[in-house]
């Protein structure tokens, strides 16, 4: 009887066990990925392609300590089995996964071990197309790294590797946008979507092209597909409720969008639902990055600053926001140095987009043509680049910045007509009001009042409804802060000379401010500048 009870119960646990690895595979199939792993966890031995679900559905789930020793089991389970394509392909993705989170010392030895294996068996397979691809990022040459992406998108289509070919595609797409070829690394990336639409793609492959994509549309600020594909991740992401990877670049991509486009309430909606505690640190350093900018734009100094602190800690870099900050604190010699410090840094474009055109600005407001010129040309030269319509409004906003700066407010308003086109066409009410008003200093300039008074009172409409309270502050005062820096010093009776010896500024650029100075106060001499400053409490 003994014995009976006890193969009764041998059974009992077999049977259990099977059910538990169905009951598994229907949650992974429901995209439950919490149920999906917590039901592997207990399900005790499972083949290769359930190692590979339980994989998949601990990374989903935002378990990565638990991704990384469930690849290793597989690894393990498969090559004493004698199986080593299926060893190797569990090391390839150890080893992928671990250097994309920049642990590269590991990562590489995994990617060795595959290699090994792939050698080994010799044959023309998916784990050595794979690894193929990913040699893609170890050599120098763009060119030749795109060609590698090319022969892993043949070998997935020779394969039928649903998986291999977007994952191909889209990092072929990324490559040709970092060579500058702009156009033929956004039709890469829709093909790569074409494939990403199929259904053909396993969702952890999935999450990595739809991110991808979005990124490789942000670094050349292709706002249209970015959009698009934004919103059809965001629609996948709600359609799996467990999911914890991924959804924090799509809030903050998102909240980016809402951003630009003035839903400023929304964006802040969609970054407080991203923790420093999420699994993507990358996007909780953008979030609060972001965050930051919205604070510093809507006069919330102190709550920038520990924003700008957070993203700091996180690894994302606080700059040109923090420089920017300092700017609207009056501190403009603290700007000046941050965004000094930044030019002479390496970034990728998207970055450098940002710190040009913050540097444009920074560098007129201390007095600093030449620098900011240089700033210009070469925000110009990343407009011609990436040739998208958001690079080239903030191009010819910075132009506008300079011609105004250097006294020709005639040769400011074709590219500030040009720059306010474009962020309506946007829908980006902020830099639309403050292309208004420089639009509104280059007619005051040119002696018409009329339209100068329109401009602004528009300026002033679109940043009241937006919050901007510095801008609308700045826009009554009309004075820069160097400006008013100049104001007080001519207040005190001295000469542009002796102003440019205190300020350590160029005489020509001294002589420069003071005419800017007179052209908005609508006044013409330094004495009738003087009465207004003490009027309007400037000076």
């Amino acid at each position: 009887m003994g014995g009976s009870v006890s193969t009764e119960s041998s059974v009992a646990a077999d049977t259990g066990l099977v059910d538990g690895v169905a009951e598994a595979r229907s949650a992974y199939e429901a995209r439950a990925w919490s149920r999906a792993f917590e039901l592997y966890g207990a399900a005790g031995e499972l083949d290769a392609d359930d190692l590979d679900r339980y994989a998949i559905a601990a990374m989903l789930a935002g378990r990565m300590d638990e991704y990384y020793a469930i690849r290793e089991r597989a690894y393990e389970q498969q090559l004493a089995q004698g199986d080593l394509l299926g060893a190797a392909g569990a090391a390839l993705w150890a080893g992928m996964q671990r250097m994309a989170s920049g642990d590269v010392v590991v990562g590489g030895g995994w990617l060795s071990r595959a290699a090994r294996l792939i050698e080994e068996d010799g044959t023309d397979s998916i784990p050595a197309a794979v690894l193929g691809m990913s040699r893609a990022f170890t050599v120098d040459d763009l060119e030749q790294a795109v060609a590698i992406s090319a022969e892993a998108v043949a070998a997935g289509r020779r394969l039928g590797s649903s998986d291999l070919v977007g994952l191909a595609l889209h990092q072929q797409g990324l490559l040709l946008l970092q060579s500058g070829r702009t156009a033929d690394g956004l039709a890469k990336l829709d093909e790569a979507m074409v494939e990403l639409n199929s259904g053909s793609l396993s969702p952890m492959v999935t999450g990595i092209v739809y991110c991808g994509a979005i990124s490789g549309c942000w670094t050349v600020y292709e706002l249209t597909r970015a959009t698009e594909w934004t919103a059809a991740m965001t629609r996948w992401c709600e359609s799996q409720p467990e999911l914890a990877n991924f959804t924090g670049e799509c809030k903050v991509r998102r909240a980016e969008l809402k951003q630009l486009r003035g839903a400023w309430t929304d964006a802040r909606a969609d970054l407080a639902r991203v923790s420093s505690a999420d699994v993507d640190v990358w996007a909780a350093g953008c979030a609060a990055y972001v965050r930051g900018n919205l604070d510093r734009l809507q006069g919330r100094f102190s709550e920038a600053e520990e924003c700008f602190s957070e993203s700091g800690r996180l690894g994302y870099d606080p700059q040109p926001g923090l420089a920017l900050l300092r700017l609207a604190q009056g501190s403009v010699e603290a700007a000046a140095a941050m965004i000094r410090r930044c030019l002479a840094e390496g970034q990728d474009d998207a970055k450098r987009v940002e710190v040009t055109y913050a540097a444009t600005e920074i560098l007129l407001v201390v007095g600093d043509t030449e620098a900011a010129t240089c700033a210009a040309d070469d925000l110009n030269k990343l407009a011609d680049k990436c040739r998208t319509s958001i690079v080239h409004a903030l191009d010819a906003q910075a132009q506008t910045m300079l011609r105004l700066a250097e006294g020709r407010p005639d040769a400011a308003l074709t590219p500030a007509r040009s720059a306010l086109r474009r962020w309506v066409e946007l829908h980006a009410p902020y830099q639309e009001a403050r292309t208004r008003l420089l639009i509104a200093d280059a007619c005051r300039a040119l002696g018409d009042t009329e339209s100068a008074e329109r401009e602004s009172v528009t300026a002033a409409q679109l940043f009241e409804q937006l919050g901007a309270v510095p801008d609308l502050k700045l826009d009554h005062q009309l004075l820069s802060p160097r400006e008013v820096e100049v104001l007080r010093l001519v207040a005190t009776g001295a000469t542009n000379r002796a102003i440019a010896a205190r300020l350590v500024l160029s005489e020509r650029t001294v002589d420069r401010h003071v005419s800017n100075i007179f052209t908005k106060l609508g006044v013409s001499s330094r004495s009738a500048a003087t009465a207004y400053g003490l009027e309007h409490k400037l000076v």
